[in-house]
């Protein structure tokens, strides 16, 4: 058990390798539970563990997977989840697939329920080819979107051939490539108890939660799995293309920039510590108390939407700046001149005392929130961290490691940008 900002965190690894950790919060009334796979959608070429063959498989098929997860023998798994008073949903991202409820009652039968369907791959054919078909919808519909058009953009402007380039979903020819046994590979892959967490917050007994997911888990008779090898193509330091527009159903230019991140390789806590680094020197300079905002805004260029964002993983990092604007030109401007003086002038003292005081405000507060914490404990844990050395990260950050990254990161070199502009 570890103790942190007065709540309590209980721990127990399975035989079979399963990770499960239960934070009990008595004051709350409802339970909430995510069981995660380290498997997202860039992980289309890997190293099988048991065999050591190496597999290439269609982009796309980890959001695949995440469809056919629902379906049971007996059917649909949602009718279930409702059956017995829960919500439940899953998302797929770059790097894992996460399956949740939430619910006030019947814990013990939802726990029960999320365990079997994410535990019991049931694929035929006829399933398989069906599916091709609604994702195909899927990915036409997304065409049509604005904002995910604006962000895949840019990262196919960023990167030359990492799969972070690749849309989640895959493309429309891709997923005409999977079928059941490329499926059944993948799953037993990276489903295995060992490369999965499962997350269990809310006003519950751990001990419940450990002979429940013993109990379950111990029956399938299986051992721990070695490490997964996932193989990604060489990436270059500069980016593909510098820009690319677009022309959709929009009333006004959508409008994103970004720096691509070449300080990658690692994970754990000097992950954390760039990422809260990153996001300091991002609120700093572009966040609503920043005088390029307010100059931004004064000159109608952004409005509330205006937003900024890094994402960092052990592989791939990169941020984002931008939303809608009648100028697109005159507001890279603006960003790219303030960038540049920001690096000439230095950080202002004050305004890294304040954001960092805003950081630690936002962590805390957060934790009154029982998505907020499984959500971040489980994306921090695939990253190799303790969201418990959050604070103390943050604490031991200072200006000069701010500074730092203010002169690495924002390489004009490394720069693209997207816009969507209106038929």
């Amino acid at each position: 058990m570890k103790t942190f900002m007065r709540e309590r965190l209980f721990s127990k690894q399975i035989q079979n390798g399963l990770k499960v950790f239960v934070m009990p919060k008595k004051d709350y009334n409802k339970i909430f539970a995510m069981y995660s796979t380290h498997y997202g959608s860039i992980d289309s070429e890997f190293i099988v563990p048991d065999t050591g063959e190496q597999l290439k498989v269609p982009e796309g098929i980890a959001h695949f997977l995440e469809h056919k997860m629902f379906e049971m023998e007996y059917g649909n798994v949602f009718d279930k989840f409702a059956e017995l008073g829960a919500s439940s949903n899953a998302f797929t991202n770059y790097t894992n697939t996460t399956y949740l409820f939430s619910a006030t009652s019947y814990f013990k039968e939802n726990l029960q329920l999320l365990l079997e369907y994410v535990d019991t791959p049931y694929f035929t054919e006829a399933s398989v080819e069906k599916e091709k078909g609604i994702i195909t919808q899927e990915l036409r519909m997304y065409e049509d979107e604005p904002e995910w058009q604006v962000l895949l953009n840019l990262l196919k402007c960023m990167y030359h051939k990492h799969p972070v380039r690749i849309d989640i979903g895959g493309t429309v020819e891709s997923i005409q490539k999977i079928d059941v046994d490329t499926l059944y590979k993948c799953y037993n892959t990276f489903y295995h108890p060992s490369n999965m967490i499962l997350f269990v917050i809310g006003c519950i007994n751990p001990e419940e939660v450990f002979e429940l997911v013993e109990e379950t888990e111990n029956a399938k008779n299986l051992v721990p799995q070695g490490d997964i090898k996932r193989i990604y193509p060489e990436e270059p330091t500069s980016v593909y293309k510098s820009s690319h527009k677009v022309h959709l159903d929009v009333n006004e230019p959508l409008f994103l920039t970004g720096f691509k991140d070449i300080d990658v390789g690692y994970d754990g806590m000097p992950l954390l510590k760039k990422e809260i680094t990153t996001g300091i020197l991002l609120e700093i300079m572009f966040g609503r108390s920043s005088e390029l905002y307010e100059r931004l805004y004064e000159k109608g260029l952004i409005d509330d939407r205006f937003n900024f964002g890094y994402e960092g993983q052990k592989d791939y990092g990169f941020c984002t700046i931008g939303g809608e604007t009648k100028d697109p030109d005159q507001l890279y401007k603006e960003i790219t001149e303030s960038i540049y003086d920001n690096i000439k002038k230095g950080i202002n003292i004050e305004d890294f005392e304040r954001v960092k005081k805003k950081f630690m405000g936002e962590f805390i507060s957060g934790f009154n929130s029982l998505e907020f914490i499984a959500s971040n404990f489980v994306s921090y844990y695939h990253k190799n961290i303790n969201i418990f050395d959050y604070l103390n990260v943050l604490e031991e950050i200072t200006m000069e490691d701010v500074t730092k990254r203010l002169n690495s990161f924002f390489d004009f070199s490394r720069n693209a940008t997207s816009v969507v502009m209106p038929k």
